[in-house]
């Protein structure tokens, strides 16, 4: 075992983008702890873009799975090349069995994770999860960087991206766009990998587009290949002449360079998506539109955000797709109000 000094741990990492970016708030406590710490972050290739804008994090460490797949064989390819590190200990932050076979293979010594799937004969440090306590998915992944008998760290440390310019500066030139020092930006983020009953309408966002670009902002929609079609159609909404004012860079670009890029917005207006998490961790001025789901469990952590939601009878139901199909909870919401909460977020940047 390596001293408090020099102590290495593997942090195995989740497969969500959001996920991802709070789990930096584990990575604070940690670095807390041990000043010296070597911290390794076993994920998915897509985190590299992530994990490498945190400075806590010394080695991002590809898990060469697809999403659900097992491949023992693999896993125990992988855990015999990650014996040579010798880690003191490593935290599962997924709770699935799969995600805790690595560690045991590779034989570190303290396994911690939350209780589930049967996994008890992986992990020795297995904690019982006590959802009224930690009611949020933050609070659950630092309180694993505690000691057992320790209480949860008060305050949680927020995630907080770091970004070079010289990244930023290069994903303009590349796509090039024409964004100057001076250029005010919105970005508008109208996906959501979790599903339609996420999704803010295409017109509400075409509304606060129309309102921006008339007022001499450049509009970037920002999101995956997935998004195009959406992101299409807001743009399709404007006046021809506004058209001009819009960006559409949904699947034009790499999550490094939409990190980047948002690190030059001056606003942003977010589904509970992904990249709402990463313009918080950015601490861009932020507006979250919530539908089927609630900020309870996942909100976004910075004190730049306005949260909009509807008080309807079914919300928050949690589903992908609205139960009743009239997805009310997200069309009764107003891009009036959407409006007015980027006025109050760009207010308190002023001041």
């Amino acid at each position: 075992m390596s001293t408090n000094t020099d102590r290495k741990i593997l942090v195995v990492g989740p497969s969500w983008v959001g996920d991802m970016v709070m789990a930096q708030s584990l990575f604070k406590v940690l670095c807390q702890h041990y000043p010296s710490l070597q911290l390794d972050v076993l994920a998915p290739s897509w985190s590299r873009a992530i994990l490498q804008r945190m400075p806590e994090v010394n080695n991002a460490i590809d898990l060469p799975f697809a999403h659900g797949e097992l491949s023992l064989r693999k896993r125990l390819k992988l855990a015999k090349a990650l014996r040579s590190a010798h880690y003191d200990q490593a935290i599962v932050l997924p709770n699935s069995f799969k995600s805790a076979i690595i560690p045991w293979f590779a034989r570190i010594p303290v396994r911690t994770g939350w209780r589930g799937e049967q996994r008890r004969i992986l992990l020795n440090d297995c904690r019982t999860l006590d959802k009224q306590q930690l009611p949020m998915m933050v609070q659950r992944f630092a309180v694993l960087g505690q000691a057992k008998h320790l209480a949860i760290p008060d305050p949680i440390p927020v995630p907080q991206l770091v970004v070079d310019s010289h990244g930023a500066e290069q994903a303009i030139r590349d796509l090039t766009l024409p964004w100057r020092r001076d250029t005010a930006v919105l970005a508008l983020c109208p996906g959501a990998e979790f599903g339609q009953a996420k999704q803010w309408p295409a017109n509400h966002y075409a509304e606060v587009a129309k309102n921006f670009a008339a007022r001499g902002w450049r509009v970037a929609l920002m999101g995956s290949a997935k998004d195009r079609l959406v992101c299409d159609q807001i743009v399709g909404m404007l006046p021809d002449l506004l058209q001009a004012s819009c960006d559409n860079l949904a699947g034009r670009t790499t999550l490094a360079q939409v990190i980047d890029l948002m690190s030059l917005t001056n606003a942003v207006v977010s589904n509970d998506s992904g990249l709402m998490h990463i313009a918080a961790a950015l601490h861009r001025p932020l507006v979250a539109v919530y539908g089927s789901t609630s900020a309870t469990f996942t909100p976004p952590l910075s004190d730049q955000v306005e949260l909009l939601y509807t008080d309807i009878d079914c919300r928050p139901c949690f589903k992908r797709e609205c139960p009743y199909g009239h997805k009310k909870c997200l069309t009764e919401l107003k891009p009036d109000r959407v409006l007015d909460a980027l006025t109050r977020v760009l207010q308190r940047v002023a001041m």
